[in-house]
């Protein structure tokens, strides 16, 4: 028999907890709304430091007006900054928006890359956004989505130490399959939602709660 390491039990408990948020979240699905490559690209940068709930709020009048790269690459700023006004930090969004547009048609034939490296060159485009569109619009785990509730959760699930969303990334790859790297972010973002709130989290509630090393010995199910 071979010796369980202390990363390979930690693996081992990040599958568990894997297995368990498919169990809770079976029809987990990105929510943003989008109809193509993108829009959803526009629709993640519109969602930083905002809800989706608002974002899709916004981008029906927005892709109403401007349903493709051309149409953004060509769209005056100002009305840009009005559309997307109330997701907040509107002027940087808009003119990312815009400017990532313009590479698209001028670069990639109009057409949202489909690589990492690609997607990085883009204006706005962090790996959070790009993990997002490929394994969204392209059906690619390219790497693990962090966002604020993925690195939270994350960390009080005792699966990372650290605060740098790469850093989280990279611990999360090196644990989970890469077929399911988007399926935990989903998953996590939903618990995180439901359950696992940043100020009080319902530990008494909880599924995970006896793999998780934050939970209170208390609300641990028998």
């Amino acid at each position: 028999m071979g010796i369980i390491t202390k990363r390979s039990s930690k693996k081992i408990r990040a599958n568990e907890i894997l297995i368990r948020l498919k169990r809770l979240y079976p029809n987990a699905t990105c929510s943003l709304d989008y109809e193509t490559p993108v829009q959803l690209l526009v629709a993640v940068i519109l969602s930083a430091q905002c809800t989706d709930e608002r974002v899709n709020m916004v981008t029906p009048k927005l892709f109403a007006r401007f349903p493709d790269a051309i149409a953004l690459a060509n769209a005056d700023l100002d009305e840009l900054m009005e559309l997307v006004h109330s997701t907040g930090f509107y002027r940087n969004k808009a003119k990312n928006i815009r400017s990532a547009c313009e590479m698209i048609v001028r670069d990639f034939d109009g057409k949202v890359p489909n690589t990492m490296d690609s997607l990085l060159k883009l204006a706005g485009v962090a790996r959070k956004t790009a993990n997002v569109v490929l394994a969204h619009a392209y059906g690619i785990n390219a790497g693990v989505t962090v966002d604020t509730h993925v690195k939270r959760l994350t960390k009080r699930l005792g699966l990372t130490k650290f605060e740098e969303p790469l850093k989280v990334e990279r611990d999360l790859m090196a644990m989970l399959p890469q077929r399911d790297w988007e399926n935990w972010s989903i998953r996590i973002i939903y618990h995180g939602r439901a359950i696992c709130n940043a100020r009080k989290p319902a530990c008494d509630r909880c599924e995970l709660a006896d793999l998780c090393p934050s939970a209170p010995k208390a609300s641990i199910k028998d």
